[in-house]
């Protein structure tokens, strides 16, 4: 028996089978209760009776990439440094947070593949493979298939799937991120596997819309080929959705601080999905009274909780100096933007829904096993541990 793997508090073993990861990314819990009610998803359904269901927490805010890098690390952001997609840099430049140097913690796929594990990460968006492949890990993206390779491999990955690569906005992007996932393990004898999805169909369409029963159907056809071929699952959303009525514009609202300056984490290259409009935002005061900032923040229609830097670093696990003055989450119906003009709604494939407050936190997680779950509400940075874990 190997020595277990420390990373980040906790100590993992190398797996004794196959295992996998799926981030479902913005898969509410909505969407499987509604599906497990129609029978849609028989597969999904047979895991979940046979092994572990249960409701989980995301991170707040309830953002792709923090929530990501906090399954890959089993840590929350404060560990790992990443709260959001997007921030405020020390140079006053609003940048991503997409890139392996700026992740603060090593990943558990990275740990094991130290220690011998054979390790593979492969994600639809290509915003998240450098820091999925942080510590040498191989990683791939659906988005970019074609133009990228692994070790040992003649052409490119998507050489492995035998039909044509989708658009990163087509309904079944996600199910060829699982395909090539698929192939690739196969292939390269791959011991632990962490896919990642996306969402452009959560913000696309409701539960029990035609889009998303489709996605669904695709979905739990591939979760059966995994369970078929051996693999022992672990199902998580990095977020949920809802569906958002009522867009406030912070820059206008705080029209009375001219130094404010309103920054939006949700940013990211996927303006289709959602507009950069997403219900938790940072405010950079800028000189300005945070009091009163936050006084004028509080009484917006729409604003759930306003918490100063230090505050939200304690409450919600954030890196302080990756966050804003002042953070704001807002309601289940509402998204914060900057002014109109910075954003391009026209975009939008269907009414807004979104993601980023408190009302995305819930998460459905799934495991073939039956592990002893730690004190609820686990988290969905606990299911490599649950899969994986050693007792200290």
């Amino acid at each position: 028996m190997s020595e277990p793997v420390p990373v980040n508090g906790r100590l993992y073993r190398r797996p004794q089978k196959r295992t996998a990861v799926f981030c479902l990314d913005g898969v509410d819990p909505a969407y499987l209760e509604d599906a497990f009610d129609r029978g849609l998803t028989p597969r999904i359904a047979e895991l979940a009776d046979a092994g572990t269901f249960v409701l989980g927490l995301s991170q707040l805010p309830s953002f792709t990439n923090p929530n990501n890098l906090s399954i890959v690390t089993g840590a929350p952001p404060s560990v790992h440094g990443l709260p959001g997609n997007h921030y405020l840099a020390p140079d006053g430049e609003e940048v991503q947070l997409d890139r392996a140097d700026q992740l603060r913690a090593p990943t558990i796929l990275a740990a094991l593949g130290d220690a011998g594990t054979r390790v593979l990460a492969v994600t639809t968006k290509e915003k998240l493979r450098k820091l999925l492949g942080s510590g040498s890990v191989d990683s791939v993206s659906a988005e970019c298939a074609d133009k990228q390779s692994l070790p040992g491999m003649l052409g490119s990955v998507a050489r492995a799937v035998g039909r044509p690569q989708p658009d990163i906005y087509a309904w079944d992007a996600s199910h060829y991120a699982l395909e090539l996932a698929f192939a690739l393990a196969d292939r390269f004898d791959v011991e632990v596997l962490y896919v990642s999805l996306t969402d452009a169909v959560q913000h696309a369409a409701a539960p029990g819309d035609e889009l998303s029963d489709a996605y669904l159907r695709r979905l739990d056809e591939l979760v059966g080929a995994y369970l078929d071929a051996g693999w022992e699952l672990g199902l998580v959303a990095d977020h949920g959705m809802n569906a958002k009525a009522d867009i406030r514009y912070l820059g206008e609202e705080l029209h009375a601080f001219p130094g404010a300056r309103v920054v939006l984490p949700i940013t990211d290259p996927y303006v289709v999905h959602h507009a950069a409009l997403g219900s938790a935002c940072w405010v950079h005061v800028d000189g300005e009274p945070v009091d009163a900032c936050a006084a004028t923040l509080r009484a917006v229609e729409g604003v759930e909780q306003v918490l100063t830097r230090d505050e939200a670093a304690d409450a919600l696990h954030l890196p302080a100096d990756r966050i804003g003055d002042l953070v704001v989450l807002g309601d289940d119906r509402t998204v914060f933007g900057k002014r109109p003009e910075d954003h391009d709604l026209s975009k939008l494939r269907g009414p807004l829904r979104s993601h980023g407050g408190r009302h995305e936190q819930s998460v459905p997680i799934i495991l073939s096993t039956r592990p002893a779950l730690p004190e609820l509400p686990v988290a969905n940075s606990d299911v490599f541990w649950l899969l994986l874990g050693e007792a200290a």
